[in-house]
């Protein structure tokens, strides 16, 4: 049996505890050690470059963050190791190096992206949770990352995340099914992680004993919203909470 009680502890800070504005760049060390001090679980994102280094970095495109209009998978680590993050001193960090500094102290939740083969980046993120001691989930809006978890390292903490994928060109059998957690009855994912605006839509699609986390909250309103409906929220911008470790409703918050 699984430990599964880590995921609804304790809110998750959604890219570390971050603040663009103020110079914490989100998926930064920054960010991260600053989610740390709070006692916050983290969710981070990772991809794989082209010389098989993973990196923590949310956009398939780094423009946003570092100014450099490329792709991330075409990349070599060599290539983006001088690039900063929104002109601040922080780097784009190894996904190694974020475990290394996390050491268990807490929770990890790892965002899988899916612009690669599949099991190229899942076989990489496998060997190195080998080897990892603290408690981690990985999580994607691929069924078949997800699937190939439940394949490959059935031991892993997996979550299949989705939403109403409004804004998603696709056709409608693939919105439908996605957004429906229909390949929920072969991936057999631990639990789900939906977007709050559409979350109340498929709670009965869920199930009882399946896990929920909501995403993303920004403000006090939503938060006081949806942790009432979910079992964890993944949040930005943490200081509307105004408390220093925060937990959620089953805790007393």
């Amino acid at each position: 049996m699984k430990d599964l009680d880590f995921l609804t502890r304790n809110i998750i800070a959604h890219r570390g505890f971050f603040n663009n504005k103020d110079g914490i760049p989100e998926n930064s060390i920054l960010a991260f050690e600053k989610a740390i001090q709070s006692n916050f679980m983290i969710e981070l994102d990772v991809h794989l470059l082209k010389d098989n280094k993973i990196v923590v970095f949310h956009d398939d495109n780094l423009k946003r963050m570092t100014g450099l209009d490329k792709e991330i998978k075409d990349c070599t680590y060599s290539e983006i190791e001088k690039l900063r993050l929104l002109d601040t001193e922080q780097k784009i960090p190894l996904f190694e190096e974020v475990l290394e500094l996390v050491s268990g102290k807490v929770p990890i939740l790892i965002e899988l992206k899916y612009d690669v083969k599949v099991g190229l980046l899942e076989n990489e993120i496998k060997k190195l949770l080998e080897n990892y001691n603290g408690k981690c989930a990985v999580q994607s809006f691929s069924p078949n990352t997800v699937y190939w978890f439940k394949k490959n390292a059935p031991e892993v903490v997996r979550g299949q995340l989705s939403c109403a994928f409004d804004k998603k060109k696709m056709n409608k059998i693939s919105k439908f099914a996605l957004s429906n957690l229909v390949f929920n009855i072969f991936t057999k994912p631990d639990f789900v992680s939906y977007n709050i605006h559409s979350v109340e839509k498929i709670l009965s699609k869920i199930g009882r004993n399946m896990i929920l986390l909501g995403w993303t909250v920004k403000t006090k309103q939503e938060y006081e919203k949806y942790v009432e409906i979910c079992d964890n929220l993944i949040c930005e911008n943490l200081n509307f909470l105004n408390i220093n470790a925060c937990k959620n409703k089953k805790y007393g918050i």
